[in-house]
């Protein structure tokens, strides 16, 4: 096999070239899924090609972290990619299935799976999959500006305004342990706040991030949330968590996260011990510089180096 993963397009932070079955030692398992459900606004879509975009991005970097005691990823973790999930496009619940299947089977390895997105809609079926393959009881961290928790998207109930609705009623997720982490803006609906309060799960603004004295602590308090009465933690990360002017080619949302508080927060929460993550909604055509595609990687490499602290602690 060379060194692509398909057509120009090498594997992401230059892990070995795999599939579902033939992963071989790897530790963490990275995989792609570019779908993208209905358009909610406009002409703003595109982030089906994030997975590509983000690997074209990632030949750049190194595994090393000198800001963090000097860690160098890669010493202490193999990667493997094994491609992207085979979506059909225009056909949501045949997509939803496959999604599910591809990540029964990486669930079952018992590795440390990153997904990237595609739209937020990835999610429910990616939990649904670790629910029934582990019979585990999952809390979960949602990183996001928004809740995506409507019931449904004029019809689908798989949209990417969705997910965490699906999720609230999936009986292996503890919906008092599901983390609405740095929620803003006008862009969410008023009855959205009403939906999460409802299913009983927790909601942190960006105001309590911004205003706390030490904001590791207040990631302390977060996982310790997401970790009452369940077995596991996934996390879960929209771009747009982030402010606008960190991230051009995620939706445009303002008084977000700075790049140094998501970074931390998720280092934060994956050395606590987490089962596993996605990154979603980068939309690479809205971005011609390719900023947000190319801090993917410096995402992943946090999320990787608290994983290997918490195998350490563990």
């Amino acid at each position: 096999m060379g060194s692509m993963l398909y057509g120009n397009t090498p594997p992401f932070l230059g892990a070995e070239i795999a599939n579902e079955h033939s992963f071989k030692d790897a530790d963490v398992l990275i995989y792609g899924v570019p779908w993208e459900g209905a358009v909610t606004w406009g002409d703003y879509t595109g982030c089906e090609l994030g997975p590509k975009v983000m690997r074209l991005c990632s030949a750049r970097y190194s595994g090393y972290l000198p800001e963090l005691d000097d860690i160098d990823v890669f010493e202490h973790l193999s990667l493997a990619d094994l491609g992207d999930v085979d979506v059909v496009p225009a056909n949501v619940e045949e997509t939803m299935n496959r999604i599910e299947t591809f990540a029964s089977r990486i669930w079952k390895t018992n590795k440390f799976p990153l997904a990237l997105g595609g739209d937020h809609g990835i999610t429910y079926p990616i939990v649904r999959a670790l629910t029934e393959t582990t019979n585990k009881k999952v809390g979960i961290i949602h990183l996001d500006a928004h809740y995506d928790n409507m019931p449904h998207h004029e019809g689908d109930q798989y949209a990417r305004s969705t997910p965490f609705a699906r999720l609230y009623e999936l009986d292996g997720v503890v919906n008092e342990s599901l983390i609405h982490t740095g929620i803003h803006g006008p862009r969410n609906k008023p009855e959205s706040g009403r939906f999460a309060k409802e299913a009983g799960a927790k909601t942190f603004t960006i105001n309590h991030i911004r205003e706390v004295p030490n904001i590791r602590e207040l990631a302390e308090s977060i996982y310790e949330l997401a970790s009452q009465n369940t077995d596991i933690v996934y996390l879960s990360v929209c771009s747009d968590v982030l402010d606008f002017a960190f991230n051009p080619g995620g939706p445009v949302d303002g008084n977000g996260l700075t790049s140094y508080e998501l970074l931390t927060l998720i280092y934060e929460f994956t050395k606590r011990g987490i089962i596993g993550m996605d990154f979603v909604e980068v939309y690479p055509q809205q971005d011609p510089t390719d900023v947000s595609s190319h801090f993917a990687s410096t995402i992943a490499l946090y999320a990787l180096a608290g994983h290997i602290r918490s195998k350490e602690n563990s």
